[in-house]
């Protein structure tokens, strides 16, 4: 196997693996992920319900050599027998990025961190592949918050996730096993959503729509923000060791809700105006990644600056390159970090 570095780093480098299965792989990471894979010399399912992803983010994807997009839930029972491998990469993306984004699903949500987990693990086990579930912090509890409230520590969204977590961390206790966690904070990059309220789409959405960009409370909320092309670099290089032990992933740098809507202003050119709620902002502030195990054992760091990296996001997006029709997209059968 080659060395870690030279492969994550660098997009021509041959990858350790032959062929991988990217669950959620229509989303935005997924795609990337995906993209990323087929430059490295490596064969790739990408499976998808398209609940939360987009057959558009892969579409570019279907005529390239050894990619196949499988329309099918991950939750599905028998997925394991349906999904013929062999695989030596398992990546779970499958699942909520941000509790907001499944506010009405909170059983789709269960079902998918807990029986589509178990699929994937189960799919893994049997090819005796590496398996790395993307996970997230789960939300800290804002105060005496019920079990409905998405933001609570005790909502459907935090106990996903840890849940998730506990299904892989048991299996990863299992003689042969290779199982590992990233925990994946903010990502920007060409791709990325407007539509789910995150920070930045939802800048970016109102911005280009000519909007006011609305931040919470009088805008000191901070976000760490890393660009996708570094997010990338960390997930294979978490893949392509044998971590066990739950890796953070994420921007070293965390900008206030005002200095990142400033800058998109400014990117944009819009003429919107900077406004402020000024009531506080719903739940607590984001947790910050805690990157010194990726940078002591993968030797992983962001390399792209959080303004860089959303002026990257932004030319890409006004750049408006042709679309690649969805109806190019093959299936077979049938975001998180969408």
């Amino acid at each position: 196997m080659m060395p870690m570095a030279a492969f994550a780093m660098k997009t021509e480098a041959r990858a350790p693996w032959d062929r991988a299965l990217v669950t959620g792989g229509a989303g935005f990471l997924g795609s990337h992920l995906c993209a990323r894979l087929l430059d490295s010399g490596v064969e790739v399912d990408c499976l998808d319900d398209l609940s939360t992803g987009r057959a558009e983010k892969v579409a570019h994807l279907a005529g390239r050599p050894g990619f196949r997009f499988l329309e099918r839930d991950v939750a599905d029972p028998g997925l394991p027998d349906a999904l013929a491998g062999p695989y030596d990469l398992v990546l779970h993306l499958a699942g909520p990025g941000r509790p907001a984004a499944w506010p009405d699903r909170p059983l789709d949500l269960l079902d998918t961190t807990s029986a589509g987990t178990r699929a994937a693990l189960a799919v893994a086990a049997r090819d005796g592949a590496r398996f790395l579930l993307a996970s997230a912090p789960p939300p800290a509890d804002p105060g005496p918050a019920g079990p409905a409230d998405p933001f609570s520590s005790h909502g459907a969204y935090a106990e996903a996730v840890r849940f998730s977590e506990a299904l892989v961390a048991a299996r990863a206790g299992d003689p042969g096993s290779n199982a590992g966690i990233v925990r994946l904070f903010p990502v920007c990059g060409p791709g990325m959503r407007t539509d789910d309220g995150g920070v930045p789409g939802a800048f970016l959405g109102q911005a280009l729509a000519g909007r006011p960009v609305t931040v919470a409370g009088d805008g000191t909320r901070r976000h760490s923000l890393c660009y996708v092309d570094d997010l990338v670099d960390g997930v294979l290089l978490v893949a392509a060791g044998r971590s066990v032990r739950p890796v953070d992933l994420g921007g070293d740098e965390a900008p206030t809700e005002r200095e990142i809507a400033r800058r998109i202003i400014e990117l944009t050119g819009s003429d919107a105006p900077l406004t402020c709620t000024g009531r506080p902002p719903d739940g607590p502030e984001s947790p910050r990644p805690v990157t010194g195990f990726a940078r002591e054992i993968f030797g992983w760091m962001p390399g792209v600056t959080w303004q860089e990296g959303l002026a990257r996001t932004v030319a890409a997006r006004t750049e408006r390159p042709a679309p690649v029709p969805a109806a190019a997209v093959v299936r077979d059968g049938g975001g998180w970090w969408a």
